[in-house]
């Protein structure tokens, strides 16, 4: 199997219209609406390119509900929290990671859909997994729905991406289960940096 691709970069915020409007101070660059989740999340994009993107997720203004996921329910300042990685066949690349000591979690159904009421579905690795920073990636399946950063969204340039872990090599092995490679340095705490290149320079999100 290849090497499976980067598809998305995940950065919560506590609150989404100020996080929205913090990244465009930032970076020049005005995300677009995405759509809401269940479980009282929403999101805005900008695209790295034809098929990678960042999703600025936070809790959905329209909801009652308190998200939890990705750190959501205490979360006080924007965080890089995960990302999700493409590969050729999710359940064959789920399978193997299993056989090589690192379980990514069930595949399991999901959909939204956009301002536009476009459907979008697709399939990822769910894992139960409480930590606020994700480093190793959960997997995405898009099937026969076009690609979020096919649309026209902002662009803005991924130019580097990459990890601190207390455990470098512990985290190596489990990308390696699936076949990924990935910058790491030792630090004390997990934290996943993204550098990006927008019309007002150079930004990390970490």
């Amino acid at each position: 199997m290849t090497e499976p691709q980067l598809d998305h970069l995940m950065y919560a915020v506590p609150d989404l219209a100020e996080g929205v409007a913090a990244f465009e101070r930032r970076t020049g660059v005005r995300p677009v609406p995405g759509s809401s989740h269940p479980g009282g999340t929403a999101n805005h994009l900008v695209r790295f390119g034809p098929a990678s993107y960042l999703e600025i997720i936070g809790p959905d203004p329209e909801s009652s509900t308190r998200p939890r996921t990705f750190g959501l329910g205490t979360l006080t300042e924007p965080r890089l929290t995960a990302w999700a990685v493409r590969p050729d066949d999710i359940d064959e690349a789920v399978r193997r990671a299993r056989e090589r000591g690192y379980d990514p979690g069930d595949v399991r159904p999901l959909s939204r859909r956009t301002p536009a009421g476009v459907l979008l579905e697709w399939r990822l690795t769910q894992r139960d997994d409480p930590a606020p920073v994700r480093p190793v990636p959960f997997l995405i399946d898009w099937g026969g729905t076009s690609h979020p950063a096919a649309s026209d969204l902002p662009l803005v340039s991924l130019t580097s991406f990459s990890a601190v872990h207390p455990d470098p090599g512990a985290l190596r092995r489990d990308l390696a289960a699936l076949d990924l490679r990935l910058d790491i340095s030792s630090g004390t705490e997990t934290e996943l940096r993204a550098v990006i290149d927008t019309p007002l320079g150079p930004v990390t999100l970490r």
